[in-house]
């Protein structure tokens, strides 16, 4: 039974619970006109669907974009030439603001569905960590990235390379979520054939002339992988010993000082490779090479006096000190800061001081030790007597170049090439140095610029790296006599002398890389801009000031 209705609910409704336009109870509300019907000017129209086609891939969009646009604040797009080299491209966009860079021109096609982006994030790293073993400098990593996921129709890339880890990431649209790929460098060696046939893959894969499949180039890089040194372990060892005789006779020696350091070189190469064999360390294994060239010096020098012999036994550790001076890491190592990559030219600089200080190791052990024999080890014995034996020493300085380029396993078509590049910077330094009495420092640094601007030109002409043409090359001008006057000095305990001879060759060391690098930079001011427009100029490195 229904309770009644108390009294607040008998009350009668409020003015305010209706409206004065609204229809009393009981009374039919009329149809609302058809004309006064609330629309919309957004409304779909009646008969056109409203299903949604799936959006198209990226590379797709790229395709159906217009040749070139002019954005609104009137500055046209930056346009790349074909006739440039890959190398001038890539390392134009990478020194570009993210927002400028114009869309990558697909080079190699793919199917409807699209490039696969993990395959080709992988294979660009894995091209990334051969050349960044191989000794290649950060930015030329970079660019090989680039041009790689570029050809490959990957927009909005950004690789980034440290000293030991190299990542890539992709972002397919402002509104995914970006793909990062990494890869950890964990071991280095020296094949500058292996470099060259990277070089050749990242042409092949950036020139539309060529159909260069992922397949295709996964085939490649695993052929690459898997060839074999150019040169067997018994010439390198020979090319050793070749190179610190060549040095040795360089710097004054004699026949019986080029067999002499000959011979202690190759003992210490063998060690080296012993040592490497029981896992021992790098650093190790340049302590022990070092040693047997300065054992072979000291034994001449002892037994000079008694074999009636005036040659120049100390000429033999100046020859060993050449063969095991890092050059190579140098020259990368200032490069990077030169370029911007600091922190990878810290490390590199960070692993060439270790370099030097266990080849100081190495050599002040044994100086001790002829030092308590009462060797005369004069330091002037060891100096090179200026314009003296010109002829003799330009035959030498090629020859030194060429051991060299052997020992840095490079193609047999380059090792002619970088000999007489390695002869035209020992000409340069003597008439500056020995004929004109120019300061060594700057005459070292003239003569690597040279060195610098033809391995830039012949690579060009090569469509390949610099590398294999400039660090063989700058052999006859590392710091070899310096180094070993810094070193015999403070095995007499003359501080003063020794601390001012090493600083003198820590000098000649960054004028040889910092003249690579700008006779690079200067062959580069007289080929083609690699860009047809304005702004298209070839940009300076990354800056962190304010100007």
């Amino acid at each position: 039974m229904a309770e009644p209705d108390g009294p607040e609910d008998r009350k009668p409704p409020s003015d305010e619970a209706h409206s004065a336009f609204t229809p009393p109870l009981g009374v039919p509300q009329p149809p609302v006109p058809e004309d006064e019907q609330p629309t919309s000017e957004f409304a779909v129209p009646e008969g056109v669907s409203t299903d949604v086609p799936p959006p198209l891939p990226s590379y797709a969009q790229t395709a159906m974009l217009p040749p070139a646009f002019t954005p609104a604040e009137g500055v046209p797009i930056l346009r790349l030439t074909k006739e440039a080299p890959w190398q001038d491209r890539m390392r134009t966009l990478l020194r570009m603001p993210v927002g400028d860079r114009p869309l990558p021109e697909i080079v190699q096609r793919h199917d409807v569905t699209g490039p696969a982006v993990p395959r080709v994030l992988d294979l660009t790293l894995r091209i990334g960590e051969l050349l960044l073993a191989g000794g290649e400098g950060a930015e030329d990593v970079e660019a090989a990235m680039f041009a790689v996921s570029h050809a490959y129709g990957l927009e909005r890339c950004e690789p980034n390379v440290t000293f030991t880890l190299i990542s890539i990431s992709h972002q397919p649209s402002l509104v995914e979520d970006p793909v990062t790929a990494s890869r950890v460098v964990r071991r280095r060696g020296t094949d500058y054939t292996r470099l060259s046939a990277v070089f050749d893959l990242v042409d092949d894969i950036t020139n539309e002339d060529e159909d260069v499949t992922l397949e295709e180039a996964y085939r490649r890089l695993a052929a690459i992988r898997r060839n074999r040194h150019p040169y067997p372990g018994w010439a390198l060892t020979a090319a050793s010993g070749v190179l610190a005789g060549s040095a040795a006779v360089l710097v004054g020696g004699d026949f019986l000082v080029f067999v002499a350091a000959l011979i202690g070189a190759m003992l210490g190469d063998r060690l080296a490779w012993l040592c490497a064999g029981r896992g021992l360390p790098e650093f190790y294994q340049f302590v022990v090479a070092a040693m047997p060239p300065a054992a072979m010096g000291v034994a001449l020098t002892l037994a000079g006096p008694a074999l009636s012999w005036d040659g120049k036994p100390s000429a033999v550790i100046t020859g060993g000190l050449f063969a095991l001076l890092p050059g190579r890491a140098l020259v990368a190592g200032v490069q990077d800061g030169l370029t911007g990559y600091y922190i990878t030219a810290a490390a590199r600089l960070l692993e060439v001081m270790y370099f030097f200080i266990a080849i100081v190791i190495g050599v002040l052990i044994v100086l001790y030790v002829g030092v308590q024999l009462n060797a005369e080890l004069n330091p002037e014995s060891a100096a090179p007597v200026a314009g003296q034996r010109p002829l003799v020493q330009i035959l030498v300085s090629v020859t030194l170049s060429l051991a060299f380029a052997v020992l840095l396993q490079q193609e047999r078509r380059t090792v002619l090439m970088v000999s007489l590049n390695g002869g035209v910077a020992w000409i340069v330094y003597a008439a500056m140095h020995d004929t004109a009495k120019i300061s060594p420092v700057a005459s070292t640094a003239v003569a690597a610029g040279l060195v610098g601007l033809f391995g830039q030109l012949f690579s060009r002409y090569q469509f390949s790296s610099a590398l294999p043409y400039v660090t063989a090359a700058i052999g006859p001008l590392l710091p070899g006599s310096a180094t070993y006057f810094g070193l015999l000095g403070i095995a007499y305990n003359e501080l003063d002398h020794g601390l001012a001879s090493l600083s003198k060759a820590v000098a000649l060391a960054l004028a040889i890389a910092v003249g690579v690098n700008l006779g690079g930079e200067i062959s580069r001011l007289f080929l083609k801009a690699p860009g047809a427009t304005r702004g298209s100029a070839r940009r300076a490195a990354k800056r962190t000031r304010g100007f």
